[in-house]
């Protein structure tokens, strides 16, 4: 087998000749002989000026070099498309798969004999492995780490649960727009992900899971010299991943994801984990049912002490010894012979850990934050093939719960009536937005959170009931139902809801329901019609996602690229 410079020459009809072509213009860069000659360890560079999660990128590029070339590789940093939260129209959800795919391409592309992943933020990290597992090439993911905690009238914040809290204490008349311009400056006080346990830390923890990344690597903040030291650490290991792997369809195995979806559910993930966990699992060829998650979240508690379900923060986290102390707190539910990518198993990769005395971040087995798992899956004729609800998350009086619907057709329908004093709504009603899936929006945008009408929210209403095709922030709070499958926007059982209609949740007995006789539902279905295709979603890109996403019980990757079961 060929590595190095020899591996995927460009094709000009003689091999030799390529190879002389491509060692003259990288010479161009200054490089050896002796320098080209030895492994090449590829480096994503996920910087972006409309990126600071991934403001520290620069920083762990070149300690990822420096421990690569300590190792006797040579590390070659290249660029994929970087992808922000909160600078990506309509939806960082619409460029995961896009991600996904510059990534795959750029790793084919390119003579790399291992990966090193570099990234963070909600949608990249995911992407990255979805691409890693596509090329199956040695690969190590390296998390940019999560942000420090900030302060405002004496309590820590941390982005973005406290962004909506405190946008909800504005919106209800509790804040001042001064105190809500202070907050603003405060929320997020350095680089790195969201301090909280959101879709970014949820997959960092997820990464460790799975043995793709080294021990410690989720929880370190990105402005600690240890996250610096933990990439040089990672560039040493992707040099020895050059002579062996192990490859990623080694570590991506049915045990792998099952220790990675009682994580998921013991630390009160986001739910944005189950798209992006089925998505790669997808890519492995070793699809996981919803149902699946709900028989692990059954018997997995809850035991991480982070908002959103909880009060503390990452950074906190870390302090209390992180995934791995956590691990150990679920070794009878982990699959610890599962194969690590430092080599050996994930027993043997969590044996060392901190365990410090006193700390409550990471509750013991015998006295956890939640007894079940921080996500449910419900299923019912208004989702047939299921929808998610964050439990931890969500208010215990709601979690049974009967009410009128109120219906919004888009998000913009939602912001256009949302806060009129006219909205016929009250604290009991079942708020419900359609056409927000992975075909509706486009992209499955994090419209889920539908914010409390404003007259209520002025009379102290915090929470509601409230149900979607579309995501939410894992850094968000709430009794809310996401992800119904299948969506409006294709037939769902969703797009029949009217105003009026009567919904019933019940978590414990895992049902949604829309109290509506067969018969009706079945004369509104006959006079549906499929939503008209505008503009952009004709061409390009919205085209080629509108035509080939999957329902998000699947993942929502494109169908022509998960890979066979195995």
């Amino acid at each position: 087998m060929t590595s190095g410079l020899r591996q995927g020459l460009t094709s000009y009809g003689d091999q030799e000749f390529s190879l002389f072509l491509r060692k003259a213009f990288i010479k161009a860069m200054g490089y050896s002989d002796d320098a080209l000659n030895r492994p090449i360890v590829g480096i994503t560079n996920t910087y972006s000026d409309f990126n600071p999660c991934h403001g520290n990128v620069p920083t762990l590029i070149e300690a990822v070099k420096r421990g690569v070339m300590l190792a006797g590789g040579m590390p070659m940093v290249f660029p994929t498309i970087s992808i922000h939260e909160s600078f990506a129209y309509p939806t960082s959800m619409f460029l995961r798969n896009l991600m996904a795919m510059d990534t795959e391409e750029m790793i084919r592309a390119l003579p790399v004999d291992s990966i090193v992943l570099i990234g963070g933020c909600d949608k990249t990290t995911p992407a990255q492995v979805m691409a890693a597992a596509s090329v199956d090439r040695p690969a190590i993911v390296l998390p940019v780490g999560p942000m420090l905690v900030g302060h405002f009238k004496g309590e820590a914040l941390g982005a973005c649960t406290d962004c909506r809290r405190l946008w909800g204490e504005f919106r209800g008349g509790r804040l001042s727009e001064q105190d809500i311009d202070i907050a603003n400056a405060r929320l997020v006080p350095s680089i790195g992900t969201c301090g909280v346990m959101g879709t970014a830390s949820t997959m960092a923890c997820l990464v460790e899971a799975l043995g793709l990344a080294l021990p410690g690597s989720a929880s370190i903040p990105a402005t600690h010299a240890d996250r610096v030291r933990l990439a040089e650490a990672t560039g040493k290991r992707a040099a020895e991943l050059t002579k062996g792997g192990p490859n990623p369809s080694e570590l991506l195995t049915p045990a792998s994801f099952r220790n990675a979806m009682v994580v998921l559910q013991a630390i009160g993930g986001s739910t944005n984990g189950v798209v992006h966990l089925s998505a790669m699992a997808g890519r492995a060829g070793h699809p996981i049912a919803l149902d699946d998650y709900d028989r692990v979240g059954r018997e997995t508690p809850v035991l991480v002490d982070l908002k959103p379900s909880g009060e503390h923060y990452m950074e906190h986290f870390h302090q209390a010894g992180g995934v791995p102390r956590l691990m150990q707190e679920l070794k009878d539910l982990l699959a610890l012979d599962a194969k690590h990518v430092m080599g050996g198993t994930l027993g043997d990769a969590i044996k060392f850990f901190e365990d410090v005395p006193g700390q409550t971040v990471i509750k013991p087995r015998k006295a956890p934050l939640k007894k079940e798992g921080g996500i449910a899956i419900l299923r019912g004729n208004l989702a047939p093939r299921g929808a998610v609800i964050k439990q931890a998350a969500a208010s215990p009086k709601l979690m049974q719960h009967e009410g009128r619907a109120v219906v919004f057709d888009s998000v913009s329908d939602m912001a256009k009536c949302i806060d009129d004093p006219a909205l016929d709504v009250a604290e009991s009603d079942v708020l419900v937005l359609r056409n927000t899936g992975p075909v509706g929006a486009p992209g499955m945008p994090e419209a889920g959170y539908l914010p409390i009408p404003k007259k209520l929210a002025q009379k102290g209403v915090k929470d509601m009931v409230r149900i979607s095709d579309a995501r939410m922030s894992g850094t968000a709070f709430g009794t809310i139902v996401l992800h119904i499958a299948p969506e409006a926007a294709v037939g769902g059982p969703l797009a029949l809801v009217q105003t009026g209609d009567r919904i019933r949740l019940d978590v414990p007995e895992r049902k949604l329901e829309l109290l509506v006789g067969d018969a009706e539902l079945k004369k509104r279905a006959a006079a549906w019609r499929t939503p008209a295709v505008t503009g952009d979603a004709k061409r390009g890109y919205a085209r080629l996602y509108r035509e080939h996403v999957q329902q998000a019980d699947e993942g929502c990757d494109f169908d022509f690229l998960v890979a066979a079961r195995k």
